[in-house]
Parts: structure tokens; sequence; C-alpha cells
């Protein structure tokens, strides 16, 4: 039985696979840009209208990233039998979504999405093991 535990944020996922008493861990980067947008202006007269950031176009080009990042890292455990997904803030829970939407034979394999703060190597496999019960 292949089961994987995945911790993922906007940098990077890593997955470690338990199979037949066995296990390999993975890493991989999520190629997102990051946007610091800086702009808008003055006009030149005395309390004139302003220029302003359309933050739209950083949120649609952040959107589309983030999708082709979900679909590498769902390509890349579509053949698990189980799955644990972890991560902080929303990142963990957009991906669950994602699953829903356009994976449903991998978002019905999903057995737990948690909350969890960056850690070690050592502590993921310690919790990914535990929502398997190894």
């Amino acid at each position: 039985m292949k089961q994987v535990g995945i911790w993922l944020d906007k940098q990077k996922a890593d997955y470690v696979l338990f199979e037949n008493g066995e296990e390999k861990f993975f890493t991989i980067p999520s190629n997102m840009e990051f946007f610091n947008p800086k702009g808008g202006s003055r006009s030149k007269t005395r309390w004139g209208p302003q220029d302003v950031v359309q933050d739209s176009k950083y949120l649609e080009r952040e959107k589309h990233q983030l999708k082709r990042y979900f679909e590498n890292l769902a390509t890349s455990v579509k053949n698990a039998d189980q799955l644990a997904i972890f991560g902080p803030a929303e990142t963990a829970d957009r991906f669950m979504g994602y699953l829903e939407k356009d994976h449903q034979t991998l978002a019905v394999k999903v057995k737990v999405v948690d909350k969890a703060d960056s850690m070690t190597e050592n502590q993921f496999k310690a919790l990914a093991r535990s929502a398997f019960d190894i």
C-alpha cells in the first residue's frame, strides 16, 4: 500500500512515500514568483488624482502559478493509495480544494488535511507516520 504524506506551502512541497516498510523523501519546488508591487504616482496638480497599482494582475498571475504547482504535485502523487496533507495557512486547504475540483480520484484518498508549521524532515516524517498509524 502506498501512503503519501505531503507538507506544502507556496515555496515548496515535501512529501514522504511509505511503501512496503520503506520510506522515500522528495521535495518539489513551486517555482512561484513572489511579487512586491511598487508604483503609483501623484498628480502634478495639488490634490489631484493618483495612479494606482493594479493588484489584480499580480493576483491573477499568482493564481495561475499556484494551479501549475498543484498540478505538478498531483501528478507526482497520483499512484498513492492514501494521502495526508499538512501545511501552514491556507495552502493545504487550497490544494485539497484543487483535488476535489480537478482530481476527484485523488481527493477521495485523502485521509487527513491538517495545519502544521514548518518543521524538520524528521519531524515531518514522524507526523506523516502518526497520520497513517505506522
